[in-house]
Parts: C-alpha cells; sequence; structure tokens
C-alpha cells in the first residue's frame, strides 16, 4: 500500500497536522482479507450453505461490539458542551435529522451535528475517541477517517496557494462532473427538501445563529465535519451517531444496546493520492479501488459482457437523498455462477466498506453478506480500470449494495475522484424508517 505510517491527528482548531496518532491494532490488506474469508469458509460450496445456517438474517446487524464503551463515550462528549453546542450536537432520532448527510462540504445547510473546528482541544479529543470507539481497526475504519480529512487539509493548502478550484477558491473549476448546475442551482447529492434560500433545514437544531467558521460551506479542512448524536445513547433504546463532511458521511444505529445498522456509509477522495511534508505518501481508498478492480479482472470475456450495464453513472446512483432508490431489478452476472475463487474475491471486496464499524459487527454482516453470496450480482459501466471519469462498478446483492464511480476532479480539475457508498437495502438507519 501507498501509506507507509499512520496518518497525523489533526489539530481542528487550525486544521493542520498534530504529530502523534493512534494507529489502530490491525490493517487488512487485500490479500489478507481474502486469507481470512477463505481461512473461514475454506473455499468450498459446502462453506456458503454452512454460513446460511449460521448467518442472521434480520434487521439486527450485531449483538457482538462493546455498545457501551461507544455510549460512554457518547455521554461523555455530550457532558462537555455547553448549551449552544448541544443545540446543534444532540438531535432528536427522527428520520428528518437521521436522513440529513451529504458528501458535499456544506455544513450545517446540509446536515446536522456540530463543527468539530467549533470544539475546545479537550472537546475534540473526546469526539476523536468516540469515533474511535466506534469504528473498525481496519482500512475502513477511523484510520480512513482520519486520510480522509487530511485530504481536505491538503485541498486547503493548495487553494490557499492558488493551485486549485471548488468552494473556496472564488472561481468555478473546470472539469466539473456531468450534471453539475452552472447557474447557482442546488447541486446534485443535497438531500431531499433542502432549503436554497440559506435558511436552516426544517428538523434540524432551533438553538442559536448558524455557526460561523468551522460550519460554513465555503472551502475545505479537517474541522469542517460535524458530529451529531440523535437520540440518548446508552444500553435501551434507539439513538445514532452521524459524523460526515465532505467525502464522508458515517452512520451508525443502536438498539437496545446492539448496532442495528452500520449504513448509509459514503467515502470518497480527492485527490487519490498525496504525498505529506514528512514524506508519507497516502492513498485512503485505494483498498477499495484495488478490491472491486480484483473482482472486474478476475471476470472472463463472457462474464464481462453479461456484467456491463447499459447506463452511465457521473455518481452514485444511491446517495444522500436517495434512501430506498435501489433499482428493482438486479443487473450484471451473478455471484453464484462464479468460481469459488472469484466468490472470494467478491467478499473481501465487501469487506473493505463493511470494515467502517467495529470489528465484532462487521464480522457479523460479513457472515450474512456471505450467506446471500449467490444472490449477489457485480456490474460496471464505462470502464473497469477506475482511471476515467463515469468508470463504474457495482455489488448488488439482497442486502449489500455499494458502488463505486470515478469522478472529473474539482479543486484538481485534470485529475479523478472517486466516490463510493455502501448501504444495506435492510439495515440502512438500523432499519428504523421505511425505504
Amino acid at each position: 500500500m501507498p501509506r507507509t505510517s499512520a496518518p497525523p491527528a489533526v489539530d481542528l482548531t487550525t486544521g493542520r497536522a498534530r504529530a502523534a496518532f493512534r494507529k489502530p491494532s490491525a490493517v487488512l490488506s487485500l490479500a489478507a482479507a481474502v486469507c481470512l474469508v477463505a481461512a473461514g469458509c475454506g473455499g468450498s460450496d459446502d462453506t456458503t450453505s454452512g454460513a446460511t445456517d449460521t448467518a442472521t438474517t434480520s434487521a439486527t446487524a450485531s449483538t457482538g461490539g462493546d455498545v457501551q464503551a461507544v455510549a460512554d463515550a457518547a455521554n461523555a462528549f455530550i457532558a462537555s458542551l455547553d448549551d449552544d453546542q448541544a443545540a446543534l450536537a444532540v438531535l432528536e432520532m427522527t428520520e428528518e435529522n437521521a436522513t440529513a448527510w451529504s458528501n458535499l462540504p456544506c455544513g450545517q445547510e446540509c446536515r446536522g451535528g456540530v463543527p468539530l473546528a467549533d470544539l475546545s482541544e479537550d472537546q475534540q479529543a473526546l469526539a476523536e475517541e468516540l469515533l474511535e470507539a466506534a469504528t473498525g481497526s481496519g482500512e475502513a475504519g477511523y484510520q480512513q477517517i482520519e486520510e480522509i480529512r487530511a485530504a481536505d487539509d491538503y485541498l486547503n493548502e493548495l487553494q490557499e496557494t492558488g493551485q486549485g478550484g471548488g468552494p473556496g477558491s472564488g472561481t468555478m473549476p473546470t472539469g466539473m462532473p456531468t450534471g453539475m448546475p452552472t447557474d447557482g442551482a442546488m447541486p446534485s447529492g443535497m438531500p431531499t427538501g433542502m432549503p436554497t434560500d440559506g435558511t436552516r433545514p426544517s428538523g434540524m437544531p432551533t438553538g442559536g445563529a448558524m455557526p460561523g467558521g468551522g460550519g460554513g460551506g465555503d472551502g475545505y479542512g479537517s474541522g469542517l465535519y460535524d458530529l451529531a448524536i440523535l437520540g440518548t445513547p446508552g444500553a435501551d433504546g434507539t439513538w445514532m451517531l452521524h459524523f460526515g463532511g465532505h467525502h464522508l458521511a458515517v452512520n451508525f444505529t443502536y438498539a437496545d444496546g446492539e448496532v442495528s445498522g452500520a449504513s448509509p456509509y459514503f467515502v470518497g477522495v480527492e485527490p487519490l493520492t498525496w504525498t505529506a511534508d514528512d514524506g508519507t505518501t497516502y492513498a485512503p481508498l485505494q483498498e477499495m479501488a484495488d478490491s472491486v478492480k480484483a473482482v472486474t479482472a478476475s471476470l472472463s470475456e463472457e462474464e464481462l459482457a453479461q456484467a456491463q450495464l447499459t447506463e452511465t453513472f457521473s455518481d452514485v446512483l444511491v446517495g444522500p437523498g436517495e434512501d430506498g432508490q435501489f433499482p428493482e431489478t438486479q443487473s450484471g452476472v451473478k455471484v453464484g455462477d462464479l468460481t469459488d475463487e472469484q466468490k472470494q474475491l467478491v467478499l473481501a471486496a465487501i469487506r473493505s466498506w463493511v470494515g467502517i464499524v467495529d470489528d465484532a459487527v462487521a464480522e457479523d454482516l460479513m457472515a450474512t453478506y456471505e450467506s446471500e453470496l449467490d444472490d449477489t450480482y457485480v456490474s460496471w459501466s464505462g470502464g473497469t480500470e477506475l482511471t476515467e471519469h463515469a468508470d463504474y462498478v457495482r455489488i448488488d446483492g439482497p442486502s449489500v449494495w455499494i458502488e463505486f464511480v470515478c469522478q472529473n476532479g474539482i479543486v484538481l480539475s485534470d485529475q479523478i475522484h472517486y466516490h463510493t457508498v455502501y448501504r444495506d437495502k435492510v439495515r440502512d438507519y438500523g432499519g428504523e424508517f421505511s425505504s
């Protein structure tokens, strides 16, 4: 992998890197993920049927994971907030609040939560402890969240030195993705029903004015991410952890002391890779890209033809504001018709996204997706090398839904960048809201 060390933690007040970072305990490479899956299931037809017997297919994602530790961390964070901060960060557990997320750098104009940059250093530390407690130890966990935020610091630095366009630069860059408005209209990707007149969305916290500084949608930076807790964290009832910003939306749902949903999870990155001042090279989504490319590279010419979609996609299909809008008919090549080796590659790819949640819950989710693997489909459009605008790969199962797409760059308009989303057709938002 390009990265040679863990990413630096960031000073969320200044948006600059700090020297220390607690490295996650384990990182799964693509090869390790394949080996782990193969070791657990043996790679034979008997294994798939065995997984079907043991996997849960209920709306509950897992009984594993230390949910109490996450709830304790959430309550410690809440206790640190003043009234104005709490009005932004502590919300009711409603569908309107839960579904208010976006991948755009738009602050409270499109999502709930308190901006990290508006917190004190001690509050920032509590926020990071909460995120680390809730997320996994692999490359799709807390480490990836930190690297996505670090990418925004890199974009901010480029803009400050006049090397990039996009939000905050004062200019509209060339090479905008297909369908981006040029007339001042609300861009695609905003949650349905968002106001276009600058007012606060209905259902968003009403205490105090719209925050300035870190809360604005006027640029990039590691502090321009918002943290919200919906409901009351604990072993009873239903509550959510909601964290997001540019190229990131993390939504975890907890019900009666269990993780009931680890999606929607949106993650993207621009640039695809960069080198920090200390010489460390980062590529936060490289494992995801490699995993889906390994799947498509394993397909024969006949299978590739069967998997090719007729549509062209310049962004994910089921993104923000598109809850439940899955195609009625699955398309592509059926995984049940592939070899055992190809099936393992599909499982390894799925794991690259599911690892966002804590390790125990991820294992339970993977067991469910493995039990449904024969009825899962792989498809693609544009190209499978993931090097050009509108190159697109999809994994579509009875439950799991993953999209990976290339777009023209926004700040670096001569490059592409990635958008991708993981959803669960049954367990999005813990299955609390109808699709």
